[in-house]
């Protein structure tokens, strides 16, 4: 009995060593095969679109910036429109290198690239009314031919699917000084913050025409940041001359808010800029100033202050006005002081100026002494009158 349970028990586990090996490794085939067909399916899973060199579908996916956010967790939204000049120092990294160098793009050669390659989609400039529906895309061959840009088809062009080929010295990168951004500023209960974001850009040309003259500008086109942002986050990018190393890349620019604009419209019901709003230009600059103070003070002015906040704001107010009254007794003294000093010194003048006076005077009534005396030495003595004549004279006045 005893052999025939070890023979039993030798059978079955030669059947597990020659069996279980086998199973594992179709298990593992089976496996593998599904992460290949997973990863096949996913690369053109994102509207038909493969991920370039260096853009991963992952990366695609997470970078693409858009939020599960639903409007009933945005008790408050308001769109800014800004002007970005690369000439500003904060903007340069926008602008150069104006040629490839060592792989290094700049901001428009990096769009143009990705739309002659039908990687993203560019939509229609309406100047104020932007619309970002399959309605409102822009054909790339007409923009194309609108502002004269040289190109060719691409091999694997068609007419679904439009590829081009367009030459390096052929992208008017050097045209492109300004940049129209839409800003997006919400207030997200669920964080109880305020969050900007960058919703869309828009390169403009600054071209002048043959009899030279001002720059004329032609904004081309709108490009959504969701469909933009994964492929700047593969360019990195110089901030300041200071540190020549590359530590941000595009994606990091914009998200971060490194650049500088104005704000040249808001959104309203009029669909005005600020230039319509405000003809006069200081007054233009004020209420750019006075809305970007309310946008970046909206959140720290929905919320009560507590009551250590209260005692601390009303104990600097107060240390604040002791301060200003010591420097205000401060300067009373010195002020006394000055004036005192400024009276002595026109007291003196005065002195001085009466005792020269006095001085003069007296000289001036010695010298007319001294001519009178000199006159009357002059003058001969008059002669007595005769005794005849007064007494006729008493003799007249006796009659009378």
């Amino acid at each position: 009995m005893m052999k025939f349970l070890a023979k039993y028990i030798l059978a079955a586990a030669v059947i597990a060593g020659t069996v279980m090996p086998a199973l594992a490794q179709d298990n593992g085939s089976s496996s593998s095969s599904v992460v290949r067909r997973r990863g096949d399916s996913g690369r053109n899973s994102r509207n038909g679109q493969t991920a370039e060199p260096g853009v991963t579908t992952r990366m695609q996916m997470r970078l693409s910036g858009e939020s599960n956010v639903s409007d009933a967790d945005r008790n408050w939204m308001r769109v800014i429109y800004r002007d970005i000049e690369v000439s500003n120092p904060k903007n340069a990294s926008l602008y150069f290198p104006e040629d490839v160098v060592e792989g290094q793009e700049n901001l428009f050669r990096i769009i143009m690239r990705l739309l002659a390659n039908n990687q993203i989609s560019a939509y229609e400039y309406l100047d104020g009314k932007e619309i970002f529906t399959d309605q409102y895309k822009l054909k790339v061959r007409d923009m194309l031919d609108r502002f004269h840009v040289l190109y060719t088809d691409a091999k694997g062009s068609t007419e679904k699917n439009p590829k081009f080929a367009i030459d390096e010295s052929d992208v008017p990168s050097n045209e492109v000084l300004s940049y129209y951004i839409i800003e997006k500023w919400e207030f997200d209960t669920r964080s109880n913050k305020t969050k900007r974001t960058v919703e869309a850009i828009c390169p403009v040309l600054h071209r002048t025409d043959d009899f030279g003259g001002e720059a004329i500008r032609y904004p081309m086109f709108w490009v959504k940041m969701t469909d933009l942002r994964p492929h700047l986050a593969a360019q990195y990018i110089f901030i300041d001359d200071d540190n020549n190393l590359p530590r941000y890349t595009y994606a990091d620019y914009f998200n971060m808010s490194m650049y500088e604009g104005d704000i040249y419209k808001t959104r309203n019901l009029m669909n005005k800029s600020m230039a319509q709003l405000y003809p006069d230009v200081e007054e233009r600059k004020q209420a750019q100033d006075s809305i970007q103070a309310r946008l970046e003070g909206f959140d720290k002015n929905i919320w009560v202050p507590s009551r250590e906040e209260v005692i601390a704001a009303r104990e600097a107010r107060e240390a604040a006005e002791e301060a200003r009254e010591g420097a205000d007794a401060e300067a009373i003294p010195s002020r006394d002081g000055e004036e005192a000093a400024d009276e002595d010194a026109a007291a003196s003048e005065v002195k001085k100026s009466t005792r020269s006076r006095s001085r003069s005077s007296a000289n001036k009534s010695t010298s007319k002494k001294k001519e009178t005396k000199k006159k009357e030495a002059k003058k001969p003595k008059a002669s007595k009158p005769k005794s005849s004549s007064s007494n006729a004279v008493r003799s007249v006045r006796r009659r009378k």
